[in-house]
């Protein structure tokens, strides 16, 4: 396939604001491509390459000088190819070796070609939202059913793995495709609610746990051998001994766990999410020491728990993790919830999860079956751009400009973010000197007092609420915002939706 199909017709998924429209445009892609060239097909669509990390940045693409085709030759495997050479350079001379591979890549593209392959390599495609639309693409370019194809990627985390299946397995293959012991599946996520009285009215009896300032992980153990994953599947296996440890010493051979960590301080209470995060890090400071609590299990010696109720879910968490499960009550009294909730404050912790008894586990998905409550109301924006500071702030990168996801295109593309406000509130000397060494590798371009950024990096902002606003695309903007911190550990596909921030004007 030539890469230029790709290119046109992300250009023509662009260009329409209709989901079945754009559902056929890459259906008949997808129809098209080789068996072994849909891995990379849905990678460059994803802008997220299936070889990972390629050690490219906007900088070092930006010095490139070269001539592009005129007629379109490359081909999707041409492509990979140069990829698969690219994330490998490593060592003395690397950075001069990935230099002359863009480059030759580059004289191979055409302009448009070029374009497409620089802005997937960077995460610029905004295609946060699109992985839905693919997914009913797949669904319609295979003929399976679409419901079939969503639980096998929510099952594979990979859509690559998904598709090809779809498209060359045989039948009963893509039903084939579950939890596995070893491989991490995209984890449940929570909705908002006020208060546990309102969280209540929407999940009826419920389990009502600590919402813990912490750090999600999944963990894996087929007998000895021990995985631990992020929310985002970064295997942190080997930076988290102690946690592997506890695990090991739980009495079952085969476990999927579902759990968060954190750092506790001398009195026994919680550590700043921050801190809990430096043990992700390269550095690791093995002097903070993490402590897990779970509150799920997906699976136990050989049986899967993906599909049955929380009740029984829990039953089994509670005979496996023993003191290692998260505290909470299972209840549909408000008050009852409510008094938890002011526990889990004083503790230090941020709030609790009410969580519906009878729901299974939606891996991948965020619905009314887990709602978090907050006293605080907090979102996860994206940074889009950083203005340099004044008086005390001088010199550096300060007044962010802070935007949500637009996954239905409202305001731009699918996939794409809409600004909803700014602030500088909450920046400590610290952030303030992270965010000017950090900020420029993310710059796309700049005027007179502004860096603007590509679309990746994840703030949690504390708010008061939003208010109606002709100012910003969205219609609305924040209330008294202010940066609570960076979170390292989430993607921009995972940031607060317009959507999200719009129900606040309703309530």
């Amino acid at each position: 396939m030539l890469l230029a199909e790709l290119v046109s017709t992300t250009e023509e998924v662009a260009a329409t604001s209709s989901r079945l429209s754009k559902i056929d445009a890459l259906a008949r892609l997808l129809e098209r491509a080789e068996a072994s060239e849909i891995d990379a097909v849905i990678g460059l669509l994803l802008a997220a390459p299936r070889q990972g990390r390629l050690g490219v940045g906007w900088r070092g693409i930006a010095a490139l000088e070269v001539s592009h085709a005129e007629v379109p030759t490359l081909t999707v495997g041409d492509v990979d190819d140069s990829l698969e050479t690219l994330a490998a350079a490593s060592g003395t001379g690397s950075a001069a070796g990935r230099s002359r591979i863009l480059g030759a890549l580059a004289a191979r593209s055409t302009a448009a070609e070029w374009d497409f392959l620089t802005r997937s390599m960077l995460g610029e495609l905004r295609t946060g939202a699109l992985s839905g639309v693919l997914l009913d693409a797949i669904a319609r370019a295979s003929g399976r059913v679409p419901a079939v194809v969503r639980r096998a990627a929510m099952m594979s985390g990979d859509l690559g793995e998904t598709a090809r299946i779809a498209l060359t397995g045989a039948d009963g293959d893509l039903e084939a495709v579950g939890l596995q012991v070893g491989r991490p599946v995209l984890p449940m996520l929570a909705s908002t609610a006020t208060s546990p009285t309102a969280a209540l009215a929407l999940t009826g009896e419920a389990s009502v746990e600590f919402k813990l300032d912490g750090a999600r992980i999944q963990v894996h153990r087929h007998g000895d051998e021990v995985g631990v994953y992020t929310r985002s599947l970064a295997d942190i296996t080997h930076r988290v001994p102690e946690i592997v440890e506890i695990v090991r010493s739980l009495p079952a051979d085969d476990l999927i766990l579902d759990g968060e960590t954190l750092s506790l301080d001398e009195d026994g209470g919680p550590r700043p999410f921050q801190e809990t995060m430096s043990r992700f890090g390269a550095d690791v400071a093995r002097e903070l020491v993490l402590r897990p609590w779970f509150f799920d299990v997906l699976h136990v010696d050989g049986r899967d728990l993906i599909d049955e109720p929380l009740s029984v879910r829990l039953s089994e968490l509670s005979r496996v993790v023993g003191e290692w499960r998260m505290p909470g009550i299972v209840t549909s009294d408000p008050d009852a919830a409510e008094q938890l909730s002011r526990e889990a404050l004083v503790a230090g912790h941020e709030g609790v999860v009410v969580k519906a008894l009878d729901a299974p586990y939606a891996a991948g998905r965020r619905g009314k079956s887990w709602v978090k409550v907050k006293p605080v109301l907090t979102y996860d924006l994206v940074v889009l751009a950083a203005e340099w500071g004044s008086g005390r702030r001088s010199g550096w990168l300060s007044n962010l400009h802070l935007g949500a996801a637009d996954p239905d295109g409202e305001f731009g593309d699918p996939g794409g973010f809409v600004m909803v406000g700014k602030t500088f509130k909450g920046l400590t000397d610290e952030l303030l000197r992270w965010q000017t060494e950090t900020f420029p590798a993310f710059e796309t371009r700049r005027t007179q007092g502004t860096v603007y950024l590509r679309p990746e990096i994840v703030v949690e902002i504390a708010i008061d609420g939003v208010q109606k606003s002709p100012r910003y695309p969205g219609g609305l903007a924040l209330r008294f915002a202010r940066v609570k911190g960076y979170r390292p550990d989430k993607t921009a596909a995972e940031a607060d939706t317009i959507q999200a921030l719009r129900t606040l004007l309703r309530n």
